[in-house]
């Protein structure tokens, strides 16, 4: 079982992640805001990239998927731009995150 730190401060869209991984088996904290790297204990980190700013995900000891609306290019941007794992539109997430973070995870 991995464990997947969920930064999704809405409350819908955090619930449907913690749904999805946890039927896939994972263990899933959801926090509106990341921690910090000291102490990090996660093996994969899930974030809405149009409420948590990609750098202060990027920085963290894990693999990321970020995902942000389709039509939102500059956020898209932003996440590729600060190295996340996977950038993708909310929609793919919706429909493929166990296969995501499977994909991550190894």
């Amino acid at each position: 079982m991995s464990r997947v730190l969920a930064v999704v401060p809405d409350l819908m869209l955090s619930s449907r992640v913690t749904a999805m991984l946890g039927a896939a088996g994972h263990d899933v904290m959801v926090m509106a805001d990341p921690p910090g790297p000291e102490g990090f204990d996660f093996d994969l980190v899930v974030c809405d990239l149009e409420a948590v700013d990609a750098s202060r995900i990027a920085n963290l000891p894990a693999p990321a998927i970020g995902f942000y609306s389709h039509v939102d290019v500059e956020t898209r941007e932003l996440g590729r731009e600060a190295g996340l794992a996977m950038v993708v539109p909310r929609s793919r997430m919706a429909r493929e995150l166990p296969e995501l973070a499977a994909r991550l995870l190894g």
